[in-house]
């Protein structure tokens, strides 16, 4: 009996490390049996690394201040001070103000009109018509901040700008110095924004319109229903989990604008900075008058590990509201 309850006690003992030698083994089983997808694999992997984990390393940059003579590990430590320079200037609550205000503008903007254009087009009768007028909306997507500026500017130069000479003369209202009137711009940058980016969101949104089947439109046609109830019924509702992550994603960039948009369109312009200075244009013109790298770094990783949380919070928000649509 003794005898007996010694091996049990033995068996029980050695039972784990074989189960772990198992599981072991079966995981490499499966890994050899999917190595040429891993293999596949390898490419985006090693990019990813390169590309986007190694150059976290330059986190530290953020804590030091940073000399051209002892480099990145021989620059003394600071600690949290370069983090005080976006917190502890006057010009911290405009900055903050701009770059939240108008990244929800662009979120909703961006996602309302492309969501009603992507319907729109799948309505039309004409494909040919459709791509054509979709490739139309997608161009300026491509074009460079600095042709977009040139464009703008185009439009609203003093002397010669279109607006001036072409609207306002003829309903005879007096010429206006678009680039000294900071008042205009918060309805001038979110149609600069939503004209370049909507044909993107429009693309993203198509094609999962496209991927409803059609039986569902069939069945709502046999039951009576309007296009409009098939849009708000049945287009919008398969559409979600898209609108959804795409929402998420621009969420945690809430904290970071576009840097062309708001230093080229308009100039740099200091008369518009009430009105335009965001963080990243901020940090840019502090960091070409002071050439300081340690607050530039330190405003890129505040902005990132808010995106990071905004994510987070958003994703956990949807979670409650309907787990099934959560990104994980």
């Amino acid at each position: 009996m003794i005898a007996q309850e010694k091996r049990s006690v033995l068996s029980a003992a050695q039972e784990p490390p074989v189960r772990r030698q198992v599981k072991r083994s079966t995981v490499f089983r499966h890994l050899w049996k999917h190595k040429v997808l891993l293999l596949m694999l390898l490419p985006g992997v090693v990019f990813l690394l390169i590309n986007n984990y190694l150059p976290m390393f330059g986190i530290i940059i953020a804590f030091k201040n940073i000399n051209y003579v002892d480099g990145i590990l021989g620059s003394p430590w600071v600690g949290l001070d370069n983090f005080k320079f976006l917190f502890a200037t006057s010009d911290a609550w405009i900055i903050t103000r701009n770059t939240v205000l108008y990244n929800f503008v662009f979120i909703v903007l961006n996602l309302v009109i492309a969501v009603a254009v992507a319907i729109a087009l799948n309505e039309l009768k004409n494909k040919l018509a459709a791509k054509f007028y979709q490739s139309i909306m997608f161009f300026p997507y491509f074009l460079s901040m600095v042709v977009v500026s040139y464009l703008v500017f185009a439009f609203l130069n003093v002397e010669y700008g279109f607006i001036n000479k072409g609207v306002l003369s003829l309903f005879g209202l007096n010429e206006l110095n678009w680039y000294s009137e900071p008042k205009y711009w918060p309805f001038i940058l979110p149609l600069i924004n939503l004209w370049k980016g909507v044909g993107y969101g429009c693309v993203i949104y198509l094609a999962a319109i496209i991927g409803i089947d059609s039986e569902y439109y069939e069945a709502a046609l046999i039951d009576g229903a309007s296009k409009w109830k098939q849009i708000v019924h049945i287009t919008i509702p398969l559409i979600r989990p898209v609108i959804i992550i795409t929402t998420i994603l621009a969420i945690g960039g809430i904290f970071r604008s576009d840097f062309g948009l708001f230093y080229q369109t308009t100039l740099n312009s200091g008369a518009l900075y009430p009105t335009t200075l965001v963080i990243d244009t901020y940090v840019y013109n502090a960091l070409i008058n002071m050439g300081n790298l340690g607050m530039s770094a330190a405003a890129g990783l505040y902005q990132s590990v808010v995106g990071f949380f905004l994510v987070l919070g958003s994703n956990w928000i949807v979670r409650r509201i309907d787990k099934d649509q959560a990104v994980f």
